[in-house]
């Protein structure tokens, strides 16, 4: 069983206990983490896909840690200048462990909103802003 899941903006396909790097999640190491953003689920053949995403569906995992990616160098130059510009990046990542792929997960109901008609909210016809409707007022 895989899904494809979205993740802090981008995609990945995941399986039960395997470990992905991911973009920096908040949260603490050891926290459960709840993804409800499944784009394509696969089980024992029968694929779902979603429009764009499949309801009800979740992927849990836990937080293992947060670290830094490898060392990007970046290097600038224009020749016969004299200009050089050397600069390094690394990326804030997490590692986060996927415990659970659950296709039916409980959907969450969202409360009803009541609305209450009430007497006093009338609506007042607009007053005239014309020249003709100040004339009128004036004479």
């Amino acid at each position: 069983m895989y899904a494809i899941v979205e993740i802090a903006g981008l995609q990945y396909k995941v399986q039960k206990e395997q470990r992905v790097y991911v973009n920096r999640l908040p949260g603490l190491e050891g926290e459960s983490i709840s993804f409800d953003r499944v784009l394509l689920a696969e089980d024992n053949g029968s694929v779902s896909v979603g429009a764009p995403v499949i309801e009800g569906a979740a992927v849990s995992a836990t937080l293992l840690r947060h670290l830094q990616g490898d060392k990007v160098i970046v290097f600038k130059k224009k020749r016969r200048k004299g200009y050089e510009k050397k600069n390094g990046h690394r990326q804030a990542l997490s590692q986060i462990l996927i415990t659970d792929i659950s296709l039916s997960a409980p959907v969450k109901k969202a409360a009803a909103k009541k609305v209450e008609a009430s007497v006093d909210a009338v609506v007042e016809p607009k007053k005239k802003t014309t020249k003709a409707a100040k004339t009128e007022a004036a004479s």
